[in-house]
């Protein structure tokens, strides 16, 4: 069941920012009875939705959410811990503790008191569900994910420059569709001057969700973008749980060299180029020994005759 809200989330990813992408599921004798997700502007919450699709079929059921259920109250309606105190729930289960201040462990207790059981989980696609959130939460900056679209041989132009296109329709329509879940997506002001990139969704009834336009660069932008002058910046950019990196490969190198890259994600398209431009610039490595041991293979696919692979960083949680 967490699982299956885990993936309800999604629904509401970006479009709940600032407030997690929260999915909730609730069963009774093995029926879903109720379903919600983090609405636009981050109310209602998933657990409210939930809570008022299943109405008086909640009274002994089992409450499902990917993130522990929040113990503060605000303008917009009283905290989701409360409700469900009123709810006639038996049982809650929870897939990770909200790291908030202002709620952390406090759901939870709250809930208990009432009388309800509850069980915390350490559950992975509850994590990973969140991870935009965690991110700002105990790193203080987005959830950075980097996008390289290249060759077998590592490349992702010819030597004259020429990039478009090394995939095909259907990894492209992928890329949007990852786009399609970000806050904001960022390139480099090579690639920005270069080939003026439009940075939108375009699939068919997803262009709403056209992400925030960075750049990484020293130099001007239009009205509406926003420049940034080093990686490290992207801490400010407000509100903003999921970053999409599409490049170039100087931008892609100083993501890598400033350790903030927690996905990667590798379109490689069957061909050679054979002395093009590399897809990655100098990351700092000083030795090989330093390359191993970094990523964990967490997703492979086909697009046509496109191969596609997406790694997560390999960290260490913060004490």
């Amino acid at each position: 069941m967490l699982a299956a809200a885990a993936r309800l989330s999604l629904r509401g990813r970006p479009l709940s920012r600032p407030n997690p992408a929260v999915g909730c599921t609730i069963a009774r004798d093995g029926i879903v009875v109720g379903r919600g997700w983090t609405q636009a502007g981050g109310r209602p919450h998933a657990e409210a939705v939930a809570l008022e699709q299943a109405g008086e079929r909640a009274r002994g059921a089992t409450l499902y959410a990917t993130l522990e259920p929040c113990a503060h109250a605000s303008g917009r309606g009283p905290s989701c811990s409360s409700l469900i105190t009123q709810s006639g729930l038996a049982r809650v289960v929870v897939g990770t503790l909200d790291p908030d201040p202002r709620t952390s462990g406090a759901g939870v207790a709250g809930i208990a008191d009432a009388g309800i059981a509850v069980e915390t989980l350490d559950c992975p696609a509850s994590r990973d569900s969140l991870a935009g959130y965690l991110a700002r939460q105990r790193l203080g900056r987005p959830h950075v994910t980097l996008k390289l679209a290249m060759s077998l041989d590592g490349c992702i132009a010819t030597a004259d420059g020429e990039s478009r296109w090394i995939t095909g329709d259907a990894a492209r329509a992928h890329v949007h569709s990852r786009r399609a879940l970000a806050d904001a997506i960022l390139v480099g002001g090579g690639t920005w001057r270069a080939d003026e990139p439009q940075l939108d969704v375009r699939l068919a009834g997803l262009e709403a969700r056209s992400p925030q336009r960075v750049v990484l660069t020293g130099g001007e932008v239009p009205e509406g973008v926003i420049a940034i002058h080093a990686p490290e910046d992207i801490a400010a950019l407000d509100g903003v749980l999921y970053l999409y990196v599409e490049g170039g490969a100087q931008t892609a190198a100083s993501f890598l060299a400033a350790d903030l890259v927690d996905r990667l994600e590798i379109y490689r398209a069957p061909i050679l180029l054979g002395g093009g431009t590399p897809a990655l610039g100098d990351i700092g490595l000083a030795s090989l020994a330093d390359a191993h041991g970094r990523w964990l293979l967490a997703e492979r696919r086909q697009f046509g005759r496109d191969g596609f692979e997406a790694f997560t960083r390999m960290r260490e949680e913060p004490a």
